[in-house]
C-alpha cells in the first residue's frame, strides 16, 4: 500500500506538502505513510484514494490485509485464526442481508407514510409538536435512569414547579432536555449543516447547572459504561475520532438514506463516548437532528426496561460485534411507530 500512495501522488504531480494539506494533516506523517512507519487510518485511506484517483476498495482491502498480519501474524495458528474469523464472516453477512432486506423494505414503507403527511402538513399544530416533545424529553431522561414521570416532567417544564422528592438534578435534566431540543429545533429552520460547535452547544445544554466544568467539553479521563462490554476509546484520541466522525459525515450525508445516516451517526457519536456524562441524551438528540432536517419526525425511543434493554442490545451489538444493521433497523422501527403515531393524530 505504502508503494501505491507513493506513487500515486508523484503520477499525480503533488508534493509531499500539497498531499498533507489536501489530508489537512503534517507532511512529516505523510512521509511516514510512505514508508510504511506509520499506519493510517481507516477515513485517511478513503480521502488519500479520493484524492489521488486510485481506487479506494483495492487501497482499503491491501490496508486491512495489513492489520489483520500484523495482529494475528504467520503460521498455522494465524492460519486458524483467519479459517474462525472466514466462518464468522459468512455468518454475520448472511445475517445482515436479511436485516438489510427487512430495513429497505421498512424504509420505502417509511417514505410513503412520510410522503402522506408531508402533503398534510397544514393540520400540524404547536399543542401536537409541544406534546410529542414532551414525552421525547421525557422518555430520553427515563432512559438515563430520571424518576420524573411524564405529568411531572411536564409541570417542571412548563409550569415552574418544583416536584417533592425529586432532586434538583432530574429537575434540571427535564428543563435542559427542552432547551437543547429548542436549540435543535433552531438548527432545523435555520437549514444548518451538522458542526463540532452546535454538537458541543447541545451538550453544554445538557448539562447546564449540573457539571460546569464539563459541559460542552470532551472528556480528558477514561471511563466505562456500567454492564456493557464496550469500552469506550482513551481520552487522548478523541480528538482525533471526533474529527474522524465529522469528515465521515460530510463524505456520507448525501449518500445514505437519511435514517440509516442519522443511526449511523447517533451510535458512532455514542461509542466514541467524548463526554464524561449526557453521550446518551446527545446521541438521541443527533440523531432527530438529522431526521427532522430530512422532514421526518423525532424517534422518541421509549424509556421502559423492555424498550431500553432492546436499545442498548442493538447499541452493543453494533459497538462490539459490528452487527450495525440491527440498530438501523431498530431505530427505523421507532421512526415508523413515530411516523404511524403522527398520522393517526392527524387523522391521515
Amino acid at each position: 500500500m505504502n508503494a501505491k500512495i507513493k506513487d500515486a501522488r508523484i503520477n499525480k504531480g503533488l508534493k509531499l506538502r500539497e498531499l498533507a494539506e489536501a489530508l489537512q494533516i503534517d507532511a512529516s506523517l505523510v512521509s511516514k505513510f510512505e514508508s510504511g512507519a506509520r499506519k493510517p487510518t481507516r477515513e485517511q485511506v478513503i480521502k488519500m484514494a479520493n484524492i489521488l484517483e486510485i481506487d479506494a476498495h483495492d487501497l482499503l482491502i491491501d490496508w486491512l490485509s495489513n492489520q489483520i498480519v500484523e495482529q494475528v501474524g504467520y503460521g498455522n495458528f494465524a492460519l486458524e485464526v483467519l479459517s474462525v474469523a472466514e466462518d464468522k464472516v459468512k455468518y454475520y453477512k448472511k445475517h445482515e442481508l436479511a436485516s438489510h432486506d427487512n430495513i429497505t423494505l421498512l424504509l420505502e414503507e417509511i417514505d410513503v407514510i412520510k410522503s402522506k403527511l408531508v402533503k398534510q402538513r397544514a393540520l400540524d399544530s404547536y399543542r401536537i409538536a409541544q406534546a410529542l416533545e414532551l414525552e421525547y424529553t421525557f422518555e430520553s431522561n427515563r432512559i438515563e435512569g430520571n424518576t420524573l414521570t411524564l405529568k411531572e416532567t411536564d409541570l417542571v417544564i412548563n409550569e415552574g414547579i418544583t416536584i417533592s422528592g425529586k432532586s434538583m438534578r432530574e429537575h434540571l435534566e427535564a428543563i435542559n432536555h427542552k432547551e437543547a431540543l429548542e436549540y435543535l429545533k433552531e438548527l432545523v429552520l435555520k437549514d444548518a449543516d451538522f458542526s463540532e460547535r452546535d454538537l458541543l452547544q447541545l451538550h453544554a445544554l445538557i448539562l447546564k447547572g449540573i457539571d460546569a466544568k464539563n459541559a460542552g467539553k470532551y472528556r480528558d479521563v477514561q471511563v466505562m459504561i456500567k454492564g456493557s462490554r464496550h469500552l469506550p476509546p482513551q481520552p487522548y484520541i478523541i480528538k482525533k475520532q471526533m474529527e474522524d466522525l465529522f469528515f465521515w459525515y460530510q463524505e456520507h450525508k448525501n449518500e445514505l438514506h437519511p435514517i440509516i445516516l442519522a443511526a449511523e451517526l447517533s451510535e458512532r457519536l455514542v461509542t466514541i463516548h467524548p463526554f464524561i456524562d449526557g453521550n446518551g441524551r446527545t446521541s438521541r438528540l443527533i440523531m432527530n437532528l438529522i431526521l427532522l432536517k430530512n422532514g421526518y419526525v423525532i424517534a422518541n425511543i421509549k424509556g421502559d426496561i423492555e424498550n431500553r434493554m432492546n436499545y442498548y442490545n442493538a447499541l452493543e451489538n453494533a459497538q462490539v460485534d459490528l452487527h450495525k444493521a440491527g440498530f438501523h433497523l431498530f431505530v427505523a422501527e421507532v421512526e415508523l411507530q413515530a411516523l404511524t403515531r403522527y398520522c393517526s393524530i392527524l387523522g391521515i
